[in-house]
C-alpha cells in the first residue's frame, strides 16, 4: 500500500500531457500487480523467517530507499504525524503478512479492502456510503463464512487479522490525507518508515538473521521492499492527477481482483465461489465509497 499526495493545479499542468493521461490506467494497473507480486514473494520467505520479520524488513527496506530518495529534513516539534503515520503503514504491513501467512492473498486483500469501506463509513455521507457498506458486509460474509473453511488451523485468525490490517490500513490513509494536505506527504512518509521500523525492529529479532546470511534469500527480501513499497508509490505519485477520480476509484475496486489473480499464478491459490463472491462484493464498495463528482482528485493514502 503506497501514499500519496495531494497535488495543486499548477502540478498537474507541468506533467507531460496526453501521452500520460492515456496511460495512466496501465499504470495503475500495473502499480498493483508489482506490488502483489511483492506479497507473492514475501509469502516465499515464510519458509525461513516469520511473517513479522518478513513485513519489518519490507518497510525497513523501503525506509532506506524513501529515506535516500527524499533526504527529509526532520522538524521534531512536527514528528508526531509522520510517527502516527509510519506506525500505522507498519502495522498494517504486519497484520497484512500475519493474515497472508495463513488465508490466500487475494481473499486477504478484499478483507483489508474493509478499510477504505471503513474511513468512508465514518467520514462521509450519503446513500452510496451506506449502500457500500451493505456490499461491504455482505463480502465479509461472503468470505469468512461461505468461501474459506473456518474450522481450519490459522484460517479464523487469518480473516481477523486481514479485517484489522483494514483498519489499521483507515488510520494510514486519514493520517496520510493530513500530511498530503501540508504539501509534505512524501517526506512525511519517509520519515515515518523509518521511525515505524525502528519501533517494530523486535520483530526482526527472532528470524530475520536466516534472511540476512543467505544472499538468495536477502535479494528477495529487498525486492519484496522495492516492489511492495517503493515502485507502487513512485508509480501513483507519478501519474495519479492524470487519473479522474471516477476512474481511479475503478481501478482501485479491481486491485482485490489484481492480487486474486497473481496469487492464481504466482501461488496456485486457487478461490473457492465463496471467497470470489465476497471479493466481487468488496470491490463493488471499495466503487460506491471511493466515487467522488467528475474532475475532482482523490490522493490516496
Amino acid at each position: 500500500m503506497a501514499s500519496g499526495r495531494r497535488f495543486e493545479t499548477g502540478s498537474i499542468r507541468n506533467l507531460s500531457g496526453d501521452a500520460m493521461h492515456n496511460a495512466a490506467p496501465a499504470i495503475l494497473l500495473a502499480s498493483g500487480i508489482i506490488q502483489y507480486i511483492g506479497a507473492s514473494i514475501a509469502v516465499t520467505l515464510f519458509a525461513v523467517a516469520t511473517a513479522g520479520a518478513v513485513a519489518w524488513g519490507r518497510v525497513a527496506v523501503g525506509a532506506i530507499v524513501m529515506m535516500a530518495w527524499r533526504r527529509p529534513k526532520v522538524v521534531w516539534r512536527k514528528l508526531w504525524r509522520p510517527a502516527v503515520l509510519g506506525l500505522a503503514l507498519v502495522t498494517m504491513n504486519v497484520l497484512f503478512y500475519q493474515a497472508i501467512a495463513r488465508i490466500p492473498l487475494g481473499t486477504a486483500v478484499a478483507l483489508e479492502f474493509i478499510g477504505p469501506v471503513l474511513l468512508a463509513a465514518i467520514t462521509g455521507r450519503g446513500w452510496r456510503i451506506w449502500t457500500g457498506i451493505v456490499f461491504a458486509v455482505a463480502g465479509v460474509f461472503m468470505i469468512s463464512w461461505i468461501g474459506v473453511d473456518m474450522s481450519e488451523p490459522g484460517v479464523a485468525a487469518g480473516v481477523v487479522f486481514a479485517v484489522v490490517a483494514g483498519a489499521s490500513w483507515a488510520l494510514y490513509m486519514w493520517m496520510g490525507s493530513k500530511v498530503a494536505t501540508a504539501g509534505v506527504g512524501p517526506d512525511s512518509l519517509a520519515i515515518g518508515m523509518a521511525i515505524g521500523a525502528i519501533v517494530y525492529i523486535p520483530l526482526a529479532i527472532p528470524s530475520f538473521g536466516a534472511i540476512v546470511t543467505d544472499p538468495k534469500m536477502l535479494a528477495l527480501m529487498v525486492a519484496v521492499g522495492v516492489f511492495s513499497s517503493v515502485v507502487p508509490y513512485f508509480l501513483e505519485v507519478t501519474i495519479l492527477t492524470r487519473v479522474p477520480a471516477s476512474l481511479f476509484a475503478l481501478l482501485n475496486s479491481l486491485y482485490p481482483a489484481t492480487s486474486l489473480v497473481v496469487g492464481m499464478v504466482l501461488l496456485r491459490q486457487f478461490p473457492s465461489a465463496g471467497e470470489i463472491g465476497g471479493l466481487v462484493l468488496i470491490s463493488i464498495a471499495v466503487v460506491l465509497v471511493t466515487w467522488r463528482p467528475r474532475k475532482a482528485r482523490i490522493p490516496r493514502a
